[in-house]
């Protein structure tokens, strides 16, 4: 089987290895550098930012992903030499209603528990005063998410079955009767038995030109970076929408802004402006830091958050992954394993019906 995959991001990466591992030639392309969009963009907390919110579906996915992370990223460093940096710090959520989160923790059987605000001032000293509550899970990790597409990318280039396009743009499908066969590019036409759209925010714009309505758009996020001492902040912290994340080299990210402003990734003064408040209003010492990065994303937003995985009904030959709103690098690894299943006809990791596209295209 020849696949081609529309998009390198981490979704689209992370299939082409999984189907290239199980002999399967892909084709993965890209209208610009590998990982450079969302994957590069996010904060990578390998946990949804409120998972007590979403549907068992999204649920799934994300627990079979986050028992995974940490065997991923051996992998990856072993495999290329470049460590992902699955980081476990635990996850503190503060000033939070507590009574829905710890019911969903109690069903679902994950480590979260309500914590005296003290002792998170002790864990945490950097954290501004004035919290009176706690919600904490120590089984929360972040990944470094630049490092884990620049190792996906590197074990991709060790695949003989795999070619890699960057800077090339998809214009619309090859269809032959009720089949697609390829694509065609800005590089010519590239063909395959199957072909996987896994383009993240742009996947709805290329599907429209079947005359399908996927409805999947983009969500501009910024954030910004500061540069710290390694031990300023162990944990990440979340309060009113807003956190920070530490890397182990002292970096923290602040996140994100939520903006329906269509394809526009430029950077603005009121989301620096509001960042940096909610990183002071979180860690004080903040204030008297530089900011090394700013930097905006798309997320490809779809309803309730729900991926779209599988293939589409009347279009024999086309496949879809995509959809994962604010958490594709969390759904990552469980997704493209239930794609490369139902793919190559294996028994699915989980109940693959919730994220069909039957019944959810217009």
């Amino acid at each position: 089987m020849r696949v081609v995959m529309v998009g390198g991001g981490a979704i689209g990466l992370l299939s082409a290895r999984l189907l290239a591992a199980a002999g399967v030639e892909v084709c993965l392309l890209d209208q610009g550098a590998v990982g450079g969009e969302s994957s590069w963009a996010g904060g990578g907390i390998v946990s949804p930012l409120y998972p007590w919110r979403y549907s068992p579906a999204v649920t799934a996915l994300a627990h079979w992903s986050q028992d995974f992370y940490p065997q991923l990223g051996a992998q990856l460093l072993a495999d290329t030499g470049i460590d992902p940096e699955v980081y476990v710090t635990g996850l503190y959520w503060l000033d939070q209603e507590q009574a829905a989160p710890l019911a969903w923790a109690a069903r679902e059987q994950r480590p979260m528990r309500a914590v005296p605000v003290e002792a998170v001032y002790r864990a945490v000293p950097a954290l501004a005063k004035g919290f009176s509550q706690a919600l904490h899970m120590p089984d929360v990790a972040n990944v470094r998410n630049p490092r884990l597409v620049k190792a996906l990318r590197a074990a991709l280039t060790q695949m003989p079955n795999v070619t890699v396009h960057e800077q090339c743009a998809v214009s619309g499908f090859i269809r032959e009767g009720e089949r697609i066969c390829g694509v065609h590019t800005s590089a010519g036409e590239m063909r395959g038995d199957r072909v996987v759209v896994a383009a993240g925010a742009w996947s709805g714009e290329l599907l429209r030109s079947l005359g399908i309505e996927l409805p999947v758009e983009p969500v501009k996020g910024q954030m910004i970076l500061y540069k710290c001492a390694e031990d300023f902040l162990s944990s990440i912290v979340l309060a009113n929408g807003r956190y920070a994340i530490p890397r182990r080299d002292g970096h923290i990210l602040i996140g994100s802004t939520l903006e329906h402003v269509g394809f526009d990734k430029t950077p603005t003064e009121e989301a620096l402006a509001s960042l940096k408040a909610s990183a002071v209003g979180l860690l004080p010492a903040l204030a008297d830091a530089d900011v090394v990065g700013h930097w905006a994303g798309l997320r490809p937003g779809s309803p309730k958050g729900l991926p779209f995985i599988g293939p589409v009904p009347g279009h024999a030959g086309l496949w879809l992954n995509c959809g994962h709103f604010r958490n594709g690098l969390v759904l990552a690894p469980a997704s493209c394993q239930l794609l490369t299943d139902l793919l190559l006809a294996n028994e699915p990791i989980i109940d693959p019906a919730p994220y069909a596209p039957e019944g959810r295209l217009g």
